[in-house]
């Protein structure tokens, strides 16, 4: 089945690629494009671009990954591997990225030989460590939690060291709640910070890892004996009321679409469930899209990218940024006019983007994550999952299960006229699911 759909995809591909850009100012259209990265990411990019006629390749290390499976060709190697990237983009127009774990210094070598990466290497740069992340939204002036380098505690003075110049309150947190502030106990907390206090690394962490929730002071005690200091950072905990996420992408023409924001909730850091569209007033979703249109021009950012907040007592407040599709947009496949990985492949290629507006009321994504350890391909409860009505099952088909792996994913159709229905139908439907599969107990 994979050797004849290569075939296929290879044969339209070759008829369809478009030549480069003539000087005229208009863009190249790609017919035949790759990705770095395997994943379901890649995967459903692959699905969605062989609609619109264009084929895939990617790069992956593994012939098992998901990926493989739809696409035109496969460079089996280590993600970070430039010579791998270089033979990818012999037969493709442009690059794009599953994830962010790129090596960039090496891909600049290629981009000098005119390898065409989409989003680029430039807006990439400041995107791929959190701490650069950090810097780069102090620099636009735009909401984040306080911050700062662990290395800084290590050195810091007990008086505290200063930080971002925008005004921070103390979290609205009451006494007895378990996640309540502890009085400062050790002397490298920076003046005005309570426990508990966010720890994460500034590469590599993904789903949850290697971030970490300091309560007390010999929890920064531990870590501090556990890692380097270098790659990590710490930031003031931040109280919150919902978590929302802002997707946005923009064209090689600089035009910028948002996708309506979208409540997510995260079990273990770990994305559990996507509602879309979040119950919020007017002007926090308009604000969340100048967030979106300020950060993308700035940098000149060409592709999808997500952007996901906090929003309370603080306002809202940009947790963290991926610079690619992402999980909390799986629901756009179903519920809007373009998916997030139609509109990727679009841009990439070069087409016209689609339009991103909700084609239903609303949607629940519920992530399906191993709930056990097992080599089952579940087909009892995919059966069961796929039956419910107006859902629509994604198996990623990835060999074997652990807890807390994303298997799949399920999105459910709305009918709500209102936003409380919505939420009614939400809770209801989410019950459904859990009865049928599990949330994972760690």
């Amino acid at each position: 089945m994979v050797d004849s759909l290569v075939e296929v995809l290879s044969a339209a591909a070759a008829g369809d690629a478009a030549a480069a850009a003539d000087g005229s100012g208009k863009v190249a259209t790609a017919r035949r494009i790759g990705v770095v990265g395997g994943g379901q990411l890649a995967w459903m990019l692959a699905g969605a671009a062989k609609e619109l006629g264009i084929a895939v390749d990617v790069q992956t290390p593994s012939r098992h990954d998901p990926a493989v499976r739809m696409a035109a060709q496969v460079v089996e190697a280590d993600l970070q591997d430039g010579e791998a990237t270089r033979r990818l983009a012999s037969g493709c127009q442009a690059i794009t990225f599953e994830n962010e774990w790129v090596d960039l210094e090496a891909l600049a070598v290629l981009e000098a030989e005119g390898v065409r990466f989409v989003p680029s290497l430039r807006a990439l740069e400041p995107l791929v460590n959190k701490r650069s992340q950090r810097e780069l939204l102090q620099r636009l002036n735009l909401p984040a939690p306080a911050w700062l380098p662990l290395a800084d505690l290590v050195a810091a003075a007990p008086s505290g060291l200063e930080l971002s110049p925008q005004p921070q309150q103390e979290h609205p947190l009451q006494p007895g709640d378990p996640m309540a502030a502890q009085p400062m106990g050790g002397p490298t907390l920076p003046q005005g910070w309570t426990y508990p206090v966010m720890a994460k690394a500034a590469t590599g962490g993904y789903d949850g890892k290697a971030t970490l929730v300091l309560r007390e002071p010999r929890d920064l005690e531990a870590l501090l004996e556990s890692v380097d200091p270098a790659n990590w950072i710490v930031e003031r905990f931040v109280a919150f009321d919902l978590e929302l996420s802002q997707l946005v992408c923009r064209d090689q023409q600089g035009q910028v679409r948002c996708y309506p924001l979208v409540q997510t909730h995260q079990h273990h850091r770990v994305c559990d469930w996507v509602l879309a569209p979040a119950a919020v007033p007017h002007a926090v979703q308009a604000f969340a899209r100048n967030i979106a249109v300020s950060l993308l021009t700035a940098i000149d950012y060409v592709g999808v990218l997500s952007i996901e907040l906090f929003y309370g007592p603080e306002g809202l407040q940009i947790n963290e940024i991926a610079p690619r599709t992402h999980n909390s947009g799986h629901v756009t496949i179903e519920a809007s006019h373009t998916s997030q990985f139609a509109q990727q492949a679009r841009i990439v290629a070069g087409l016209p983007m689609g339009e991103v507006e909700l084609k239903v009321p609303g949607a629940l994504m519920v992530n399906l994550l191993g709930f056990e350890r097992s080599e089952s391909a579940y087909d009892d409860q995919r059966q069961a999952l796929a039956s419910l009505p107006q859902a629509r099952l994604h198996w990623y088909g990835k060999q074997g299960s652990s807890l807390g792996r994303k298997l799949g994913h399920i999105t459910l159709l709305l009918d709500g006229a209102t936003a409380e229905e919505r939420q009614r139908q939400a809770e209801q439907r989410l019950a459904q699911v859990r009865a049928i599969w599990p949330r994972p107990v760690y």
